[in-house]
């Protein structure tokens, strides 16, 4: 797939996710086989403004590439003003946030451009003018059922310089459930001409092939279902590529890779941050383990790494 001129090999990418596609996170994905990364949302109000840690979103390193970085905001000149700032990280692309449906960022962006495209293609071509990399789009299929506008949306985006679509197949209204329609991704994918990317329900190499036969679309973007399983990435690439299947590892390996991913995290972010911030990546890790409720309960208190170490041996012992 190519993004304008960038050559993306591979079969899925990273999803950006505020909170936990962090570069520790994104680091370990592309390690096992994401063909790319986005960094978590910042608003382009605040790097418009000079916000220290907003900019700090936006920090890539080369074990990233190719990395994303998305932004968010309903201005059309503040969106194209925060540019420039996001342009100093190097993006190897720019991402615009329309399907966000937290209440914080509908408030300023988000999903809430789904209700007025006007403004949404106004957005996108005042940022693809100032852009020196190419700039995409992430939507989701509308703002709820009355309201399915994803295709009309694609094309108006499409129309105004954007480089390829991402389609969440749900509504606003609709967050995380029921299943992610495929329909509104394959109209979408029949509409424009730029590469159209799957996202929603992607667990493993088959629901992954699922999306793209039934969708048609050119890539696949995988959020959650990332979430404490990295390895999903190995899993994709093998099915797609070779019709293979890897297993979910024994817990042995998952409580390894859970440390790994600990201890870069406390690495980049000071153990007092990372230890906080480890508490739901570790209940993530966790799930399906034996006595996985206890567990949890006891990494909702974790406060040193030691202490995760003796969770991860314990279990590793099951």
């Amino acid at each position: 797939m190519k993004i304008g001129n960038l050559e993306i090999s591979g079969y899925a990418g990273l999803a950006p996710m505020a909170g936990v596609a962090d570069r520790a996170f994104r680091e370990l994905c592309m390690g096992y086989g994401a063909a790319y990364c986005v960094c978590e949302m910042a608003s382009a109000k605040a790097l418009s403004m000079g916000d220290r840690k907003s900019a700090q979103l936006m920090y890539m390193t080369g074990a990233e590439r190719p990395c994303g970085a998305q932004i968010f905001g309903n201005s059309p000149e503040t969106m194209a003003q925060s540019v420039s700032e996001v342009l100093k990280f190097s993006p190897d692309f720019i991402d615009i946030n329309m399907g966000c449906p937290a209440p914080k960022v509908l408030a300023t962006g988000g999903a809430s451009l789904m209700k007025n495209i006007s403004l949404a293609e106004d957005i996108v071509k005042a940022v693809c003018e100032v852009s020196s990399v190419p700039v995409t789009v992430k939507m989701r299929s509308g703002w709820d059922n009355e309201h399915i506008n994803a295709v009309e949306l694609a094309e108006k985006c499409e129309k105004a310089g954007a480089a390829a679509i991402t389609v969440h197949g749900r509504t606003k209204a609709q967050m995380y459930t029921p299943p992610a329609d495929m329909g509104i991704i394959r109209a979408v994918k029949q509409a424009v001409s730029i590469p159209v990317i799957g996202n929603g329900d992607i667990t493993d190499g088959m629901s992954a092939a699922r999306m793209l036969e039934e969708t048609g679309c050119d890539f696949l973007l995988v959020g959650r279902g990332a979430l404490g399983r990295p390895w999903i990435f190995s899993q994709i690439n093998a099915y797609l590529g070779h019709e293979s299947v890897i297993p979910e590892p024994p817990a042995s390996e998952r409580m390894r890779v859970m440390l790994c991913h600990i201890q870069k995290l406390c690495e980049y972010k000071g153990e007092y941050i990372g230890i906080r911030e480890a508490r739901k990546h570790a209940a993530w890790y966790v799930r399906g383990t034996r006595g996985a409720a206890a567990v949890r309960s006891e990494i909702s208190n974790l406060e040193s790494i030691e202490q995760l170490a003796e969770i991860a041996y314990r279990l590793s012992s099951c």
